[in-house]
């Protein structure tokens, strides 16, 4: 019964959309990923999955086709307008990530050794996408026994990030509240004031059909595949450039996946590709390398608040601001928009106070999210894994 593939997907998605459910009545507190690669290693390791289901199902295989095109996505995700006009976002992600790099890749090789500090400096910065990235490249090289440190980083990073990063917004939105009721409170823009400007670009002649929009997306991740081929530079770095550049030449639309209305099964592809990563991991090789997963999950969460701390003070925003948005980097979207609301709702005493907190925090929350999981943690990891 489950040789067919059908039937293998479904067992394997089941996981996954139980995973979804646990989310979403968490409140994001438990991460989707969290449940579906445990679950699927426990049901690995109990037999009650044959050890080819991954295989029998192929769908694995169609997210590894899709991999491109998603970080090709990742660049239209957000116009280059934007990120200008929410600067200090996005530089107290980018340090919080930097620092973040540093601690990792100077404190884990002394420890252990620097393939295991590279397994774990992307995914650390966020995403899927990193640990997709990370993962192909110690398979090619015979590493193939670190995987699990990536995969794991990435199941158990939310469960750090989160907390730590409420802690944070809650000190800061009750400074906030305490400026409101003396009325010294000077509101900063949101993100609907800092929408893309898409005047003067070209328009998409692919923007009547989703079969053509997905055409085009196919066709700009092929060639950063090809581009990646002769250079040697990663693709996903090429993906992504593509995406960015095609994003203001008006060849893709913000959002480009989303318009072609495959985003869904495109990530669906993709985080089968992440639970297969882990078919041949043993409990073995869990406990392992459970110490160093935890050290660089340290390392990692210190070095994010650290640099957030000190950039927060150069851009002259409270640490209490900048230090979740750094934070980000271990969570993401939706995560972020999330706290900004269970934050503003606790600290709120009334709907127009909670209104003001809540659009103060979440733009910088959502560009910090997507300045780390989104582009950083893609580039570190395309850039990083060449030195192995």
């Amino acid at each position: 019964m489950l040789s067919n593939p059908l039937i293998a997907t479904v067992i394997i998605f089941s996981l996954i959309a139980l995973g979804e459910w646990l989310s979403i009545v968490s409140r994001a507190r438990i991460p989707m990923l969290l449940t579906a690669m445990v679950g699927f290693l426990v049901c690995n390791w109990m037999g009650i999955f044959p050890e080819d289901i991954m295989e029998k199902s192929t769908f694995a295989a169609l997210g590894a086709i899709l991999i491109g095109p998603a970080i090709l996505h990742m660049g239209t995700l957000i116009s280059f307008s934007t990120l200008k006009r929410q600067y200090k976002a996005v530089l107290v992600a980018l340090g919080g990530v930097l620092v973040s790099g540093v601690l990792i890749l100077t404190i884990v090789p002394l420890i252990y050794d620097y393939p295991t500090a590279v397994a774990g400096v992307g995914p650390v910065s966020g995403g899927v996408i990193a640990l997709i990235v990370t993962s192909e490249k110690l398979t090619e090289i015979g590493l193939s026994s670190l995987v699990i440190i990536p995969a794991l980083i990435i199941a158990f990073q939310g469960i750090v990030g989160m907390p730590l990063a409420m802690n944070f917004m809650r000190r800061y939105a009750a400074k906030m509240k305490k400026d409101i009721n003396d009325g010294t409170f000077v509101a900063a823009g949101n993100l609907n004031e800092s929408t893309a400007d898409t005047s003067g670009k070209k328009a998409s002649p692919f923007k009547s059909s989703a079969t053509l929009k997905l055409f085009l997306i196919f066709v700009g991740a092929a060639v950063g595949i090809l581009i990646g081929e002769i250079t040697g530079i990663h693709y996903s770095l090429w993906c992504l450039a593509i995406g960015v550049i095609g994003l203001r030449l008006g060849l893709f639309e913000e959002r480009s996946l989303e318009k072609a209305n495959s985003f869904t099964i495109t990530m669906l592809g993709i985080i089968f590709v992440v639970i297969g990563t882990m078919a041949d991991v043993s409990p073995q090789e869990v406990l392992e390398n459970l110490p160093s997963i935890l050290l660089i999950l340290f390392l990692g969460t210190l070095g994010l608040c650290i640099g957030g701390y000190f950039v927060s003070k150069l851009v002259k925003w409270h640490p209490y601001k900048g230090m979740p948005v750094a934070l980000t980097a271990l969570f993401g979207f939706p995560g972020d928009y999330i706290l900004c609301e269970e934050v503003s709702r606790s600290i709120a005493d009334n709907e127009e106070e909670e209104k003001q907190i809540f659009n103060e925090l979440l733009s910088p929350m959502l560009i910090g999210g997507f300045t780390t999981v989104t582009i950083v943690s893609v580039i570190i990891a395309g850039i990083i894994v060449q030195t192995l």
